[in-house]
């Protein structure tokens, strides 16, 4: 499929998605936004992909958030719709059931933080900057940020984030727990890469397994949550890779896991 807004490369396991409007910072215009949920949804069918790294073209920006000419033009309806098509999105690729890798490079704002949020892992540039805000626009975030914020930080750190606008460097994002590695701006690529190429070693099943656990699981009681992981537990069992896995420890030799 042909995209104006982004480019998908495949290459074996592994897809690359980019936000391509460097010139715009990246900025989510409606048909960004629709292109991204077009391209997420074809990979999370296409079974020749286990991994996605998502990232912004150019070195400025993942992305800087909406793109203001048509933010200024929204009506409640309009805004109501594009809201709905960013939470969409965001659902999608924090459900995706494959690893999807944040590649944080400059600013993630607004609407760009939302979607970095919904990434299964996020590695930033230590010259990133991640925010909400929308608050000095008059508005509050649309993709989700309000809710997944207050999930990934301290609620009373995420409420001073979304009241104020404040934009958080790169260090103090670690700390908090939004973003998991910082490294120099020119290792980016490369430590992006190698954490994908880390997670294709895996075997696909667990991998899945795993992230709903998280995902599902800590949105529901302890108990519940147990039961998620011992059910999904129980499925890792009746897997091929499992047997493998364990053989392979006690044979002291690298596993060769095949996905089944």
């Amino acid at each position: 499929m042909g995209y104006e807004c982004i480019t998908v490369e495949k290459k074996d396991a592994l897809a690359r998605v980019t936000i391509n409007r460097p010139d715009k910072l990246n900025a989510l215009s409606i048909k960004t936004v629709i292109e991204l949920t077009e391209a997420f949804t074809e990979i999370k069918s296409d079974d020749s992909i286990s991994v996605v790294i998502l990232g912004g073209a150019g070195d400025k920006a993942f992305a800087a958030g909406a793109d203001l000419n048509e933010l200024s033009k929204q009506d409640m309806l309009d805004g109501k719709e594009y809201s709905a098509r960013g939470h969409r999105l965001c659902n999608l690729i924090e459900n995706l059931e494959k690893p999807v890798i944040g590649s944080i490079c400059g600013f993630a704002l607004g609407g760009g933080c939302e979607i970095a949020m919904a990434c299964t892992l996020r590695i930033a540039s230590d010259k990133a900057r991640l925010g909400q805000p929308e608050i000095n626009l008059g508005t509050i975030p649309g993709f989700g940020g309000t809710q997944r914020l207050a999930r990934l930080i301290p609620r009373s750190i995420a409420m001073e984030l979304v009241l104020t606008g404040r934009v958080l460097k790169a260090d103090e994002a670690l700390g908090l727990g939004l973003v998991n590695r910082v490294v120099p701006h020119e290792e980016l690529e490369e430590a992006v890469t190698e954490m994908a190429t880390i997670l294709l070693e895996k075997p696909r099943f667990a991998l899945k397994a795993n992230m709903e656990a998280v995902l599902h699981g800590t949105e529901v009681s302890f108990e519940e949550g147990c039961r998620i992981e011992t059910n999904l537990f129980a499925m890792t069992c009746g897997t091929e890779d499992m047997k493998e896995g364990t053989a392979a420890f006690l044979e002291k030799r690298k596993a060769r896991f095949t996905g089944r």
